[in-house]
């Protein structure tokens, strides 16, 4: 039998594993599929103006960046790639398939593709 300090630095050690292991998934950089709502990061799901499509397009022209609204969960979409942005553009307020790595909230796109 262990003392109970022991026993503490053996939960210490497994929680310090875990975290360690949890990082180095997270830093893989594992490509993963996410379909969803087109929107901005500035509104959300929640449209300030016209139609969900018009207010994505004024955001992101004011700086804003495209976003993925995934049921209650919403990822800002990274990307400089022309082709992916006209992609975004043209499915704003409609649902799109983003392929990517995940880093927090956000999605570092590899492409998109309509839905």
């Amino acid at each position: 039998m262990y003392p109970a300090s022991t026993w503490g630095r053996i939960v210490a050690a497994s929680i310090l594993l875990l975290i360690s292991a949890l990082n180095l998934e997270a830093a893989s950089g594992r490509k993963r599929t996410f379909t969803g709502e087109v929107g901005d990061a500035m509104c959300g799901r929640k449209h300030m103006e016209g139609t969900p499509a018009e207010c994505t397009r004024t955001c992101v022209s004011h700086g804003s960046k495209f976003a993925l609204v995934v049921g209650e969960k919403i990822y800002i979409l990274d990307t400089a790639d022309q082709k992916a942005l006209a992609i975004l553009d043209q499915q704003a307020g409609k649902n799109a398939t983003v392929v990517g790595v995940l880093n927090d909230d956000t999605i570092e796109v590899s492409s998109v593709t309509p839905k």
